[in-house]
């Protein structure tokens, strides 16, 4: 994915495990890892400690039941389930990174495919998972109430969306608001050294609640687009 400045690999691996042996950890389902080409302060720790910080966030978000349907990964209940673990590589960094990751996770969730499978009990009671060999008969995940993040910069009296790394420089405080399509903010979070006031707040969640509407709809209507296509989509990219 490329948007204005920053560049980035999304890619999503599947696979499954039984519910009690999945470890809930930013780590254990989110890997950013940077390559030293985007930007200079992602040589040596740089680089780990902004993923960390990407990957916390991002979970905070993901981890609930409302973001993605959980029942949907279930092949049995409480004996096996599907895993989800996300793969993020920052090839360029041009500012704005949370909402153009977020925005690359739902679009990698959009086009994921899982493979259906079917419990077999037997006559003694043990229990067999069978895999389709039909590569086409898969399930597909919703993606209608994945958020995304719209972040706000505080610059002056004033705040501004999709900023730059220049804009980003300028302020001292910013605000990561996470909505869904109908405008549900999610969760916020405030980043930065700077203060914000009760007033400023107020006007970034509003401005980050249209904003987000806006982006879902836009997003969808992409997506939808280029499904479309078919074998007839142009192949763009790095892969392409």
């Amino acid at each position: 994915m490329k948007a204005t400045w920053s560049s980035l690999l999304t890619g999503l691996l599947t696979s499954w495990a039984r519910p009690r042996e999945v470890f809930h950890s930013p780590e254990s389902s989110l890997l950013l890892p940077s390559s030293a080409n985007a930007t200079p302060e992602f040589e040596g720790r740089g680089g780990d400690d902004l993923g960390t910080e990407i990957a916390n966030t991002l979970y905070r978000i993901f981890n609930n039941k409302s973001s993605v349907d959980l029942k949907s990964l279930c092949i049995s209940p409480r004996e096996h389930c599907w895993i989800l673990y996300v793969d993020v590589l920052l090839l360029e960094c041009g500012g704005n990174l949370f909402d153009t990751i977020c925005i690359a996770v739902k679009a990698a969730l959009f086009n994921t495919r899982i493979p259906r499978v079917r419990v077999l009990e037997d006559e003694e009671g043990s229990k067999d998972i069978e895999l389709s060999d039909d590569p086409y008969d898969c399930i597909r995940l919703s993606v209608e109430n994945v958020p995304c993040i719209v972040t706000l910069c505080k610059i002056g009296y004033r705040h501004v969306v999709d900023a730059t790394l220049q804009e980003e420089a300028c302020s001292l405080a910013s605000l990561l608001v996470s909505v869904t399509s109908k405008g549900v903010v999610t969760c916020m979070r405030k980043v930065g050294k700077g203060s914000l006031d009760p007033e400023s707040i107020f006007e970034m969640m509003e401005t980050g609640k249209r904003v987000g509407k806006v982006l879902h709809a836009s997003l969808q209507s992409v997506l939808h687009k280029e499904e479309s296509l078919g074998p007839k989509r142009q192949k763009v990219g790095f892969l392409g």
